[in-house]
């Protein structure tokens, strides 16, 4: 047996607990992980509260969390390239938070060595998901970006890799995160009302693209601002985007890309923040402050 956090009704953060479960072990084409550091993102809050309700589906009592890092301990039939005592970064759907994880040798890369579990816990999701966005929204070279909900997962991680494509970002947030955005290397402006006019103000030259990482009345100012609707999307708010007709930002994680982001780690082109580390057993409290909205970076769990 081993120790999971999981859920087993819709609920607020304390539907969490630390429960033992059937132990996993790597299948054909696997790798069991021993889990040192779990992220937590908005999404799991969403899961948990039945807030996606027929798009994700759940298994009571369910597990949760999507990306990972920690130490191979058992390799599966087929798999090459691995051995025991492998340090790695992996993604998962619904199953990262417990003392170890069966995932596909596919969805694993190898952890930088100077970087510690918690960063490695928290790069997969937002890293990729902000990849995979900029990506759509053809961001590059000489390109001025505006992403709203800068300070956060998602925008952290946007923020650095449109400037290291060569875009220039402007980035909504509160003021008390106005420093934050300037070392990440984003124009700040605060959100609310008289964006437009702010953005307008320290982007004389105009806005090439929008990305929506806040998921709030984001996506009417940035059709103002922005003149090729096909290049304003948002990752989270599903009802502006149908209103609005704008895309829906998304696509499929891969090891590829997960590699990509390391890379530029260790050239010292990515930046982790991690505002807060919690054991797995207090898992509830992670959530909580997860879903309070005001998270610079990352909230992570750590093995107990």
């Amino acid at each position: 047996m081993s120790k999971a956090v999981v859920f087993s009704s819709y609920g607020g953060p304390e539907v969490l607990e630390t429960i033992e479960i059937e132990e996993p072990h790597a299948g054909a084409g696997e790798l069991r992980v021993r889990v040192r550091a779990a992220g937590v993102q908005p999404f799991d809050t969403m899961v948990r509260r039945g807030a996606v309700k027929g798009y994700v589906e759940v298994t009571f009592p369910q597990t949760v969390g999507n990306e990972f890092a920690g130490v191979v301990d058992e390799v599966g039939e087929g798999v090459t390239g691995w051995e025991v005592g492998a340090e790695v970064i992996a993604f998962t759907t619904m199953n990262a938070c417990g003392e170890v994880v069966a995932v596909s040798a596919d969805q694993v890369i190898a952890k930088p060595p100077a970087m510690p579990w918690e960063e490695a816990g928290v790069l997969s999701v937002c890293g990729q998901t902000a990849h995979i966005a900029l990506s759509a929204l053809k961001v590059g070279e000489g390109d001025t970006v505006l992403i709203h909900g800068a300070a956060g997962g998602v925008g952290t991680m946007a923020v650095q890799l449109a400037r290291a494509w060569g875009a220039t970002v402007v980035g909504t947030a509160s003021e008390r995160n106005h420093d934050y955005l300037r070392e990440l290397g984003a124009i700040p402006v605060t959100y609310g009302h008289g964006l437009v006019e702010r953005v307008r103000e320290v982007a004389p030259q105009g806005v090439d693209a929008a990305l929506d990482a806040a998921s709030r009345d984001a996506i009417a100012p940035s059709l103002e601002l922005v003149e090729d609707r096909e290049r304003v999307g948002t990752i989270g708010d599903y009802l502006g985007s149908r209103q609005y007709g704008v895309a829906m930002l998304g696509g499929t994680r891969t090891a590829e890309r997960l590699a990509e982001l390391a890379e530029l780690y260790t050239a010292g082109g990515l930046r982790i923040h991690i505002q807060r580390a919690y054991p797995f057993s207090e898992a509830a409290r992670a959530h909580r402050e997860v879903e309070t909205g005001h998270v610079r970076g990352k909230v992570v769990l750590v093995a107990d």
